[in-house]
């Protein structure tokens, strides 16, 4: 299950043979996104375990299992900002029982990033999927 953002992004990755055009596509999505205020970017949204810094701040819509959920997301690394917005694309919109059924490691794996990025970036993006799923599971 994913979202059709996500979906464009994965036939985009499709047609993109050689990888450094994949890593250009992934920096354009991260310059595509909103900036997050210095004021959202505080320890309690930081991001342990990532390389560079980054901030998500939840913005779910409802209360419960069908709220909707969304996130704002920043990096100062233009790549790690990229994965924010892959990862933005991948959740948002969903309802937050949806968030906690997408298997990230398979879709992500769509996209061949498991085999492309540094063990470092790795983790970092397995922490913003595992903060992503800690506050879809505290809105329940």
């Amino acid at each position: 299950m994913a979202s059709q953002a996500f979906e464009e992004i994965a036939e985009t990755f499709e047609f993109l043979d050689d990888w450094e055009d994949r890593y250009r596509h992934v920096i354009e999505l991260g310059q595509e996104l909103d900036a997050l205020e210095e004021e959202f970017r505080v320890p309690a949204t930081k991001v342990d375990g990532c390389a560079s810094q980054v901030w998500l701040m939840p913005a779910v819509k409802g209360q419960g299992a069908d709220a909707i959920f969304d996130f704002r997301g920043e990096s100062d690394a233009m790549i790690v900002r990229g994965l924010v917005a892959v990862l933005h694309a991948l959740y948002s919109g969903l309802t937050v029982r949806e968030v906690l059924e997408v298997d990230a490691g398979a879709e992500l794996g769509r996209l061949g990033l498991d085999e492309h990025l540094s063990s470092q970036r790795s983790n970092g993006v397995r922490s913003m999927v595992e903060r992503i799923r800690r506050i879809a599971q505290e809105t329940l």
